[in-house]
């Protein structure tokens, strides 16, 4: 079996005995979900991202300089609340060596953002504009920014679920077709289809369903997720202890 489809083997169907046990393919699951509601927050919510602060600052840029369609509130609020999302989980982090209790608090602490977005969805109606919108840009970035600083804390490599310019980055710069070490590609090939299947699966809904559909799905992954680490947490193994400090 040729060395790329190996490493997404591996990904997928994970050695319950590795270091990082059963959490690739949740983190991969997380990377669908950031696809989904960053196609929300962009095509719904006004040209800004809950997911990619990178985006936002950027955005937030084309605002100062008077481009049209875009607002500095907007991706400030993100940015507020995507730091305020990463805050609570790192009090999460700190507080728990025990990785998988880690996991699974920061993702029932998502559920529950993602959950109160639903909820607003349902209760406001589309297009959500006015104070429906800053709502749902505050609770989403918020569940994001405890994903993202959960999946830093636990230090998959490759999947970083909301990130992806070092991934694509290591597959062309490792590979050994440049003196590298080896790509890693199956896995970083992974991730990044793992999001684009989230932003497309999002937009379709979005086009030729309901506006909610996409944050449904994002509710549902993530409940599964959560359940899953529920679970697994109880098990006493090598995933669960906490990573060697260098």
């Amino acid at each position: 079996m040729p060395v790329v489809l190996r490493e997404a083997w591996a990904t997928l169907v994970p050695d319950m005995t590795d270091r990082h046990g059963p959490l690739p393919p949740m983190m991969l699951a997380l990377t669908v979900v950031t696809g989904l509601v960053d196609a929300v927050s962009f095509l719904q919510l006004g040209r800004v991202f809950v997911a990619n602060m990178t985006g936002n600052v950027v955005f937030s840029g084309f605002a100062v300089a008077g481009a049209p369609g875009f607002s500095v509130t907007a991706s400030l609020v993100a940015l507020v609340s995507f730091i305020a999302g990463a805050v609570l989980s790192g009090l999460l982090v700190h507080r728990h060596a025990h990785r998988g209790k880690m996991l699974q608090y920061a993702l029932l602490a998502e559920t529950l953002c993602f959950a109160a977005a639903v909820i607003v969805t349902q209760t406001s109606g589309s297009p959500y504009v006015g104070e429906v919108r800053f709502t749902l840009i505050v609770l989403l970035a918020l569940g994001l920014g405890v994903q993202n600083a959960a999946a830093r804390a636990l230090a998959v490599p490759d999947l970083m679920t909301t990130v992806l310019t070092l991934t694509i980055t290591g597959i062309a710069a490792d590979s050994r077709l440049v003196g590298g070490t080896g790509s890693k590609a199956g896995r970083r090939v992974l991730s990044a289809c793992a999001m684009l299947l989230g932003a497309v699966a999002g937009t379709f809904a979005f086009l030729h369903g309901h506006p909610a559909l996409p944050l449904l799905f994002a509710l549902i992954i993530l409940a599964g997720v959560t359940a899953a680490a529920t679970v697994l947490a109880r098990a006493d193994a090598p995933w669960i202890r906490p990573l060697a400090k260098n």
